[in-house]
């Protein structure tokens, strides 16, 4: 028996076969012959049709994924026709390379480019040496790389999966991930956990494990045992057989009674359904780059209003949280935002692209306050990378002259946490990004596997900037009630996690639809003062490991639920 640890990034114990992710699509030959124009030409309309053979592909699989997967589908297939790629590809046709080879030089290109620039657009490399391969395969008539077919359940075992393929994983299929790269913030993590699959990331060893071989998978631990003993299969039978977690009722509370209205992230009106169906109190997050992604020009305001409608409309008489396009980084726009910026993430995003490109903004804020005045969802407006109070008073000014009357700031970069007494005297509330919150205060990019430990929400740094923006309600209530901070990155997802941001003073928890139930179940197991207590606790621990240790440990309704 021997164990790999890795990050656990979402809850289960089970046990299968390992079936390790198929080799990649091998590297064409370094050929070459003599230039030939018509040759070129019509190699290249070839590489044309075998782009959009994989655009189509793609397109169709995000038509049958839901949420995020959908999301990541449909903005894989829109690098499968990148012009970029094609124009490269024709110059190295024009070279005298072979399709398959000027495909995946021309890839290759673009990728390194892509890393480059590091932060998010780096993350967009793998994006293109996936859609790289399928060309090429499309190319050689040969099947395009993706999730093996097995006769039974597998634990699947890869260095990462790419964006294509995490998002169709099917759960009767593959019980478990396993992957050697990845962070706790990466798709493979925020799709495991859409799904509810038992997930450990960042996991050194995962691609030695042998094919066929069994393992024990602990998803919350972040724990892989090979050969498992008594010890491990009466753990995977007792979580098999535990309880079913009662569904959600709609109410969010602690054991005395405490209101904590749990919410749902969402990017689109079929998602909203989903999570209304869930029990969800409302939205905490709503993604409109649903709404813009795939184009090459700004949708109009009658396509924002009956897009945003549709989520509206999900919940009528309950809170939905708006938050305003976050273009740039790695959801780059064409109309929008410049692709060639240095450092993307640390760059023109968000609230931001307002400077470069002024009118996006207010326009959406017009669709926006028509859709709710078309709905009797109660809707609230946040700006996504706020980093100042003057921002914020400026955002504020735009939703009121919109006639939206209730603005916010996400807070996911630190200035603007240690800076929330000043903020919130000019907007309503404040939701915590802890996503990016993470990965700015410990500045480790999140899809980074070695940078894994770095970027855990339990680092006592980041508890500490969720308590300064709590305290800085306080102040900015100037002397009323607090201004209400809620928390919509994946951090809320997480119960342990969850109890301790509570005690913190965090009003809301927003989530996938799918965490609802075991969030509400932990919940429901503190008092407001035990919380205060964990909380406290987690913020006196001097690393990541020893907070999570601690909080869990004082949580055993953790293991009876098994999460």
């Amino acid at each position: 028996m021997t164990s790999i640890t890795g990050v656990g990034v979402s809850a289960g114990r089970v046990i299968g076969p390992v079936m390790q992710m198929p080799p990649a699509v091998a590297e064409p030959a370094a050929d070459s012959r003599i230039p030939d124009a018509a040759t070129a030409e019509a190699e290249t309309e070839r590489i044309k049709a075998a782009a959009k053979a994989v655009q189509a592909l793609l397109k169709a699989r995000a038509e049958t994924a839901h949420g995020d997967a959908a999301e990541v589908l449909k903005a894989t297939a829109l690098m499968a026709a990148d012009p970029m790629l094609i124009k490269s590809a024709a110059k190295l046709l024009a070279a005298g390379r072979s399709a398959e080879r000027a495909v995946w030089d021309a890839g290759g290109q673009v990728a390194d480019q892509l890393k480059a620039l590091g932060g998010y657009m780096a993350e967009r490399a793998a994006d293109v040496l996936d859609v790289r391969a399928r060309i090429v395969a499309e190319l050689r008539g040969d099947p395009a790389p993706g999730i093996p077919d097995s006769a039974g359940p597998i634990i699947l075992a890869a260095e990462d999966l790419a964006p294509a393929d995490t998002a169709t994983l099917d759960p009767d299929r593959v019980i478990a991930l396993v992957t050697a790269g990845g962070g706790p913030q990466s798709h493979t993590a925020i799709i495991a956990r859409a799904l509810g699959l038992p997930a450990v990331v960042a996991a050194t060893g995962a691609t030695e494990l042998e094919e066929g071989l069994e393992v024990y998978v602990d998803g919350a631990a972040g724990l892989v045992i090979t050969d498992p003993g008594e010890a491990e299969r009466t753990a995977a039978a007792d979580y098999a057989a535990r309880a079913t977690l009662p569904p959600f009722d709609g109410s969010g509370t602690t054991a005395d009674g405490h209101r904590v209205p749990l919410l749902a992230n969402v990017g689109g009106g079929e998602e909203a359904a989903v999570a209304a169906a869930a029990g969800a109190e409302g939205v905490g997050l709503l993604r409109t780059e649903f709404c813009f992604l795939n184009r090459s020009e700004e949708p109009t305001i009658p396509e924002q209003v009956a897009a945003y409608k549709a989520v509206f409309e999900a919940f009528p008489g309950k809170k939905v949280v708006v938050r305003t396009l976050d273009a740039g980084a790695d959801k780059p726009l064409p109309f929008l935002t410049d692709a060639t910026e240095p450092n993307p993430a640390l760059g023109v995003r968000g609230y931001r692209t307002d400077w470069t490109t002024p009118g996006v903004l207010e326009r959406q804020l017009q669709a926006i306050a028509q859709a709710a005045a078309e709905s009797t969802a109660v809707v609230w407006v946040m700006a996504p990378m706020i980093a100042t109070a003057e921002e914020a008073g400026h955002f504020a000014g735009l939703c009121s002259a919109a006639g939206l009357d209730t603005s916010g700031v996400m807070v996911e970069v630190p200035s603007a946490a240690l800076t929330a007494g000043s903020i919130l005297k000019r907007v309503e509330f404040a939701s915590l990004g802890t996503n990016d919150l993470t990965q700015y205060t410990m500045a480790a990019d999140r899809q980074l596997g070695p940078l894994a430990a770095l970027n855990d929400p339990w680092q006592p740094a980041v508890l500490r900037l969720v308590q300064a923006t709590v305290d800085g309600a306080r102040l900015g209530g100037t002397g009323q009630a607090p201004k209400p901070v809620g928390v919509c990155g994946e951090s809320a997802a997480d119960p342990a996690l969850g109890v301790v941001l509570v005690g913190l003073g965090v009003s809301t928890l927003s989530m996938t639809a799918r965490a609802l139930p075991g969030v509400a179940a932990v919940l429901r197991s503190v008092t407001l003062d035990q919380a205060r207590d964990l909380a406290g606790l987690a913020l006196s621990a001097d690393t990541a490991a020893e907070a999570r240790a601690a909080v869990r440990s004082k949580l055993p309704v953790l293991d009876t639920l098994g999460l």
